[in-house]
């Protein structure tokens, strides 16, 4: 049985059975509809991934792995902020009239910062520190840049994140100050899975441990009859994470550079509310 799937179960049911709801509040989203979507949730939760071990996918949903893939190249390597880069419309709602989702995510990435060694922008300058700085406990990036909040469309969710090197193996703790547990969860965590082994492949590591750190982990309310029809679905054994061996520089890697060999999983198709 795959182990993001037990993880996934256990936050969920711990968010429903011991969360906090907001309905006495004033909240941002709202539905379509224009009613306010209001959420149960919990602080602070941690969850670890051994990718030495399984790649952390669910089974009891799907996980629609290309897309997710095609949205971490637009973000990590296009370093890109304009939905015409993306090979998904999952950012349509987010963008103006050009496109653009303002100076959000990619555009973060891509910003050039000066150093002793040089000026990088914040994915070189971890490829930099991989092969030449391993010892370093100053290898992180973070696109939550206040000065820039304003002009972003959407602000950062999972914001930063941060690699350490022990021995042969890369490991990383992504941080993200929310995560909307049905639509967004499992599809970040696989993200991240995909990016560690990436940065490892091509410095001449392994990947280890993904830790996802949440600071508020929420279920929608028009989408807790999903969640408790998902968690009851039968649990299968992880797919195996399948990459290109050839690629050696972070920037030849495409969307066909990884497969998931064996992915088995529930395939029902869930209508699932968006809230902005």
């Amino acid at each position: 049985m795959s182990k993001a799937d037990e993880i996934f179960v256990s936050n969920i049911k711990d968010i429903l059975e011991n969360g906090v709801w907001d309905t006495d509040c004033c909240v941002r989203p709202k539905w379509s509809d224009g009613t306010s979507a209001h959420t149960v949730k919990k602080f602070g939760i941690v969850n670890r991934y051994d990718l030495r071990e399984e790649f952390p996918v669910l089974t009891i949903r799907r996980t629609f792995f290309k897309s997710c893939v095609n949205e971490l190249l637009w973000i990590w390597q296009k370093k890109s902020n304009n939905i015409k880069d993306l090979n998904s419309k999952i950012w349509n709602q987010w963008a103006d009239e050009n496109g653009s989702i303002g100076k959000a995510y990619g555009y973060q990435l891509g910003l050039k910062h000066k150093y002793a060694e040089g000026e990088f922008d914040q994915v070189d300058r971890v490829l930099y520190d991989l092969k030449h700085n391993p010892a370093s406990r100053r290898i992180m990036t973070n696109i939550y840049n206040f000065e820039d909040l304003h002009a972003m469309n959407l602000y950062p969710c999972a914001y930063s994140m941060t690699f350490n090197v022990s021995g042969d193996t890369l490991n990383g703790i992504l941080n993200q100050r929310s995560n909307d547990m049905l639509t967004a969860n499992n599809w970040n965590v696989a993200q991240y899975a995909v990016l560690l082994h990436m940065f490892a492949q091509v410095s001449g590591l392994k990947a280890g441990e993904l830790v996802h750190v949440i600071a508020d982990a929420h279920i929608y309310d028009r989408h807790v009859p999903i969640v408790k029809e998902i968690i009851e679905m039968p649990r299968r054994k992880a797919p195996v994470l399948k990459i290109d061996q050839s690629v050696k520089n972070f920037y030849d890697f495409t969307a066909d550079s990884f497969s998931l060999e064996g992915y088995e999983c529930n395939e029902k198709k869930y209508d699932i509310p968006v809230a902005e």
